[in-house]
């Protein structure tokens, strides 16, 4: 049984192996604690060889099964081999929709997803993703707002997954080394910073679930594969959050929470 003090996570992450890359500490640890996660992928088709790869992953972090909004990958035209629109081309009103669907399904306490700037390298799927999840967590809870995608449901909270700009440590020259760019936020940006070193090894084998990743050379599953050990937990073991609703707020700066600065019992 899950612990009050444990809220459910909702992920919502534009591709596979960013659930893991950007969350999978947080996603084990509130599953080992016996909460529901559950993981919404908006880009990839059911049918495409990454879909095997992200359902590994998600079944290693205990997030159930995959999730798929079905839009294709802004870069990659093999992500919808059945032709598939892209995700930045996608109707907004069709894409919010499909995602207020979700969450009204999970019902989550916390929804997890990408950050405005793009998460460190500013994919635009990154950046539409975050769009998207603005929205959709505000209308979930709207009943007038897409009444054939369920009974409304309101998220308690909506974390932005990110990077500072004091936190980026080893991750910025590793991506530096096959020339990408690096965004981070002002420091004052994040709110939540949560140690996940107990689950570094589930995330390590999330991460490499994605094989077809792995094997390349310049995304950061295939960067961080070739690491050393050691290297490759000081990367991962910590996670940074931004608390987008109701604002950036204060609150437990060491784990994600659904309100207030602690949660210590029952709602007043």
């Amino acid at each position: 049984m899950a612990s009050p003090n444990t809220p459910s996570l909702l992920g919502v992450f534009a591709h596979p192996d960013d659930e893991s890359l950007l969350a999978g500490g947080v996603l084990a640890q509130h599953h080992a604690a016996g909460a529901s996660t559950a993981v919404v992928t908006a880009t990839w088709a059911p049918t495409s060889h990454r879909a095997p790869e992200l359902a590994e992953a998600l079944n290693a972090l205990g997030a159930g099964p995959p999730r798929l909004l079905g839009y294709a990958d802004a870069r990659n035209p093999a992500s919808a081999p059945d032709g598939a629109v892209r995700l930045v081309d996608a109707p907004l009103d069709e894409a919010v929709g499909r995602l207020v669907a979700h969450i009204r399904e999970v019902q989550p306490d916390i929804v997890i997803g990408h950050d405005a700037l793009g998460q460190l390298t500013g994919h635009p799927d990154h950046r539409r993703a975050h769009q998207i999840t603005l929205l959709a967590v505000e209308a979930a809870g709207l009943p007038h707002l897409y009444p054939e995608a369920g009974e409304p449901w309101q998220p308690a909270a909506l974390y932005a997954a990110t990077h500072s700009q004091s936190g980026v440590g080893r991750l910025g020259p590793l991506l530096q080394s096959v020339g990408k760019t690096l965004l981070a936020v002002p420091d004052a940006y994040v709110t939540t910073t949560v140690d996940v070193s107990p689950w570094a090894a589930v995330k390590t084998e999330a991460i490499l679930a994605h094989r077809s990743e792995v094997a390349r050379e310049r995304p950061l599953p295939g960067l961080l594969a070739r690491l050393p050990e050691a290297e490759r937990d000081e990367i991962i073991r910590t996670e940074s959050f931004t608390r987008l609703t109701p604002g950036p707020t204060p609150g437990d700066p060491h784990r994600l929470t659904t309100w207030g600065a602690i949660e210590a019992g029952p709602r007043p």
